[in-house]
Order: C-alpha cells, then structure tokens, then sequence
C-alpha cells in the first residue's frame, strides 16, 4: 500500500476548500449569477405564503370566485418563475464547472508528469488515479450544488424566519426554539464525517489500485490459478469500504433524525399555538395559514443541512487529497544555458558518486558508494554485477531519473545537475529491462524517442537496427494498435520496439539496462550485430548479465556492493578478477543448460 499523508485531525473545511479559488476565480462572474439566481428563484418561492395569506383573508373569506382564481394565477406565475430561475442557474453552472473540472484534472496530469520518480515509488497508481476521477467528480459536485445551495438555503431560512417573526413572533419563537440543538449537532456531525470521509477516499485509491493491478497482471493470475485469492482479496477490501460507508451512512442518518424531527415538533407546536390563537380571535386564519406555509417551504433548507454538510465534507478530504499531490515538490528546473558546439568532447563520467534513496534511513548503506567511473568518447562499457549490486540504479543517474546525494556526473565535461532535463534527455537515450509501451500504434511507441522532425525513415532504421522487422507484418503494420503495456506482443517484440525506441534519434549517449533479455540466442546475435554499428558512434552504458551482451562493449566495469571493484576488457577480467569470472562462468553454465 502506499505511503499517505494522515489526515489533518484539526483541518478546516473553509480554508480547505478555499484553496480552490484559483480554479474558481475563472468562473467566478458565472457562479456568482448563478448563486443569485437561485437566491432571487427561493425568495420567488417565499411569496407563496403572503399570496396564500391574501387569498385566505381576502376572496376566500369574502367568497369571492373571481379573487380566488387571480390568486391561482399568481401562484400558478409564482412557480413557473421560481422553476424558470432554477432551471437558468443550472444552464449557468454547467460549463464553467466543466471547464474548472477539466483543468484542476489537466494541472494534476502536468504535475504527476514533473514529479520526481521517487514520488511514483511511494505512491500506488489507484491512489493517483482516484484523484483524478472519484475525488474530482466530488469537486464538481460540490461547486455545481452544496457549494450555491450554503449560501442559498441561508438566505432562505433567514428571510423565512424574518417573515415568520413578522407574522406572529410567538409562533416565531416556537419555530426558532430548536436552532441551539441543530447547530450543535452540525458542529459534532462536521468533525466526525470528516474523517469516516477522508478514511473512504483512501479505501477507494486502495481497491482502484486493486482492480488495476488485477488487470494488468490477469496473466499471471490465471496462470497460477489465483482467481479465488485474488477475489478474497478484493472482498475482503470492498467489505471494509462498505464498513465505513455504512459508518457514513449512520451519521448521515443521526443528524437527518435531529435536523428533521426537532423542526417538525417545532411546527406542531406552532400549529397548536396558533389554531387556539385563531379560535381566540387573536390571529386571523389567513396569517396562520401564511405562517405555516412558510415554515413548510422553509423545511427543505432545513431538512438538506446535513446532506450539504455531508458533501462539503466530501469535497474538502478530495480538495486535500488532491492537494497532497499537488503541493510535492516537482524536479527542480535548471536555468536554461548554452552549450558550447566548441566543448571538447570527453563522453560520460561518474565522479566520487554516492546515491542514497531519499526515504531511506540515514544511517543505512548507500546504494552506490563513492563511484568513479569513466566511459570515453565512442566507447561502449558494460556494466556487470550481481542482483542487488546497483546496476540499475547508476543507469537511472545519468538522465536524472533520481538525483546524486554526492560526487556529480558529466556528459562532455559538463554538470548534468546544471543541465535542463528537456536539454539532458534529449542527448541521452534509455531503455530499461522493462519495456514499457503505450496503448498507441507501433510508430508512435518508437518514435517517442526522436525529435519531433523523425519519420517514417528514422522509423524504419530503427527498427532495422532492434530487429523488430516483425512490425510490417502486424495487421496495420507500424500503424498497428499495441494495446494496454503491449502486452498483446511477445516480451521479446516489446523489448525490440523498446531498443528501437532508444537508438531512433541517434544520441549521443546511450544507456541500456539489460537490453536484449528477452531475446532468442539466434535473435540477439542479429541484434548484436547492428547494434555495434550504432555504438560505433555513440557513448553508451549498458547493463550486462549474459557473455555475449559483455562482448558488444570495448570495456567492461565490475560493480560490486555498489562501488566500482574493477575495469578492463572482458577477457582481462575473466583473468584476473576471480568474481567477474565467477559471474561469468555462471551466466556461461546457464546459457548451456537453457540450449539443452
């Protein structure tokens, strides 16, 4: 599971969802007619009673036929232009939420992309990926309704009660006695849903990481039988998530029973008060009848505090989680400097590097330690170690996917911590043990590693150079949909178009973490082949577990417990360094034993 803030205990809903303004602030104009228009639309709706008044005390006290039917008109007006005016609200809400929507979900996709690879080793995907749906559906909600019907159902119920008082004040008291007790509730019920709330949310990013792992890996779940695990797992999941639901639930309905039973005693009251008043001669029937209709019209407001309140709350813990992410702090941009065309070329060194993953302890070993290392202009070295050495992660330095904790590497002579990434990135191609492709064509996939000028020559070339000849004959040829991870291709075609996607904009500087792993002996020789042509020119590091990957490198560097124990030629190694022969022989007894 991943690593998540805890809820703040003592968090403020408003200054919480204040943090919203910058998205609002667009839009403002455009909500603000739209919350007076429904202020304007409950206000129409408060008329009634006063219509009612004059209709009972007037035409229907003097059996007037023509009085009672201009009385029906109006109130027949009355609601037309109270529907009308709701109806223009939601006209008036409806694309500026969609547009603060759209980019609140456009601004988190840009920061996920700059946040730093560290940050994506701490958190699960479904945790990323609920922010951008479940928790931004609750923004939008919250902006088109509660956030409009706060201040609407306030101005409501506190025009109502005027209205009240004004008719009779006694009743009004009556109607005003549970108010201490309501808010009280409310104040509870808020700091209570808060964190059922938050808790909820977080339950949802954990079965939305559940579910996409469970896709992504149906594979190796059918291939071991672990259908019936993996459900147990997702029950087990969904069974604590309905757990806080009803716990949501129980308070919801908690303060739905006090928000509606106490006014309801309070009408009663007032209805009993009142028909003795009448019946003494000291109310006329026509002002009870307004009195009660506007406290009925006022039951809704009332009725809905706990629901808006439920949602405000809702919107709050997403507007938090949301800004979880949001206030990471992305990869530092470097200032934009020119490079010299005159440099002197010196290829790729590491000098004195030490990384230490930054959630690591401070007093736990460094991955690598202290590493000097240098590949000259044109050379190709490989880099051999066993598991755990921290091969992988001195490939993951040079285009700065984590940052050095000390020493500094230099391409050329040149800081890459002084470097712009775009600028680094550009001269430095990848391609890791993983390939990982994109739910788009063939094409697409490999030419994401050229400039934006390459085309279907550069494709063809590189593709030439990976071996991954196989792609004209797919259906639609290079234009062919690979699908979700690629994984309607072999691991072999996947790694090939992945290799394809390193050497296609012609780097300087190539770094190749295990390249040709997955690769058939007859298959790898091929792409061995042509890929000494491509390091002819080019500086590259490359990740070597298997003799014949070791001997597409001029040089080859021993990592050993994360520094560097030796450099030379393959066979001077094989000589004189009992390890590197001992790695070797094993990869060698290996390769045997896979060809018999």
């Amino acid at each position: 599971m991943p690593t998540k803030p805890a809820p703040t205990k003592d968090r403020s809903a408003v200054r919480t969802l204040l943090r919203l303004w910058p998205y609002v602030r667009p839009v403002r104009v455009r909500l603000s007619a739209a919350a007076f228009v429904a202020v304007l639309a409950s206000c129409v709706g408060l008329v009634i009673p006063l219509v009612l008044k004059w209709m009972v005390d007037g035409p229907v006290a003097d059996r007037d036929p023509a009085g009672v039917r201009l009385g029906a008109l109006y109130l027949l007006l009355l609601g037309f232009a109270e529907a009308l005016l709701f109806g223009a609200r939601r006209w008036l809400v409806a694309r500026p939420l969609s547009h603060v929507e759209a980019e609140m979900r456009a601004d988190l996709y840009r920061r996920l992309q700059r946040l730093p690879v560290a940050f994506h080793d701490r958190w699960a995907s479904g945790q990323l990926l609920s922010r951008a749906t479940t928790d931004l559906m609750l923004l939008r909600m919250f902006l088109a309704f509660p956030l409009t019907f706060l201040l609407v159902n306030g101005v409501t119920i506190l025009v109502g009660v005027l209205i009240m008082l004004a008719q009779d004040w006694t009743l009004g008291l009556v109607i005003l006695g549970p108010a201490v007790p309501v808010m009280v509730t409310c104040v509870v019920f808020e700091k209570r849903y808060a964190q059922v709330a938050r808790r909820a949310q977080d339950q949802v990013g954990d079965l939305t990481t559940v579910v996409e792992e469970s896709v992504l890996g149906i594979r190796i779940i059918k291939g071991f039988g672990r259908h019936r695990s993996q459900a147990r797992a997702f029950r087990e999941l969904t069974r604590t998530l309905r757990g806080t639901e009803l716990r949501k639930a129980r308070l919801l309905a908690a303060i739905w029973g006090v928000i509606v039973t106490l006014p309801e005693v309070a009408i009663g009251a007032a209805l009993v008060l009142g028909t003795v008043q009448v019946a003494d001669g000291d109310l006329s029937a026509g002002t009870l009848v307004a009195f009660l209709s506007t406290a009925l019209a006022l039951r809704w407001p009332v009725d809905s505090i706990g629901f808006l309140l439920a949602m405000s709350q809702e919107a709050a813990t997403a507007t938090e989680r949301y800004f979880e992410v949001m206030d990471e702090e992305p990869e530092a941009e470097t200032a934009a400097g020119t490079r010299s065309t005159d440099a002197e070329r010196t290829g790729l060194r590491f000098d004195n590097v030490t990384f230490r993953y930054p959630d690591a302890p401070s007093d736990s070993p460094p991955v690598l330690d202290r590493v000097d290392l240098h590949i000259r202009p044109g050379e190709s070295m490989a880099l051999v170690g066993a598991t755990g050495s921290g091969k992988t992660t001195l490939t993951a330095l040079v285009p700065r996917l984590h940052e050095v904790t000390a020493g500094r590497i230099t391409l050329d002579g040149e800081d890459i911590s002084a470097m712009p990434r775009r600028a680094l990135r550009t001269r430095v191609a990848v391609a890791f043990e993983e390939p990982t492709l994109f739910s788009a064509s063939v094409g697409e996939n490999v030419l994401m590693g050229a400039g934006d000028g390459a085309g279907p020559q550069e494709l063809e070339r590189a593709l030439s150079v990976a071996q991954a000849d196989f792609a004209f004959a797919l259906p639609q040829g290079t234009g062919t949909q690979v699908g979700e991870q690629g994984l309607s291709l072999s691991g072999g075609q996947r790694q090939r178009l992945a290799l394809a996607r390193a050497v296609v904009g012609k780097p300087e500087f190539l770094v190749l973490d295990d390249p040709l792993s997955a690769l058939d002996v007859h298959t790898e020789a091929a792409v061995e082949a042509a890929l000494r042509r491509v390091l002819a020119d080019t500086t590259a590091l490359i990740v070597a577990h298997r003799p014949s990957t070791v001997l597409l490198a001029d040089r080859v560097a021993l990592l050993s417990d994360g520094r560097i124990a030796a450099v030379g030629t393959h066979h001077e190694l094989l000589r004189t360094n009992a390890e590197y022969a001992h790695l070797m022989s094993g990869e060698q007894a290996g390769q045997q034993g896979d060809e018999r």
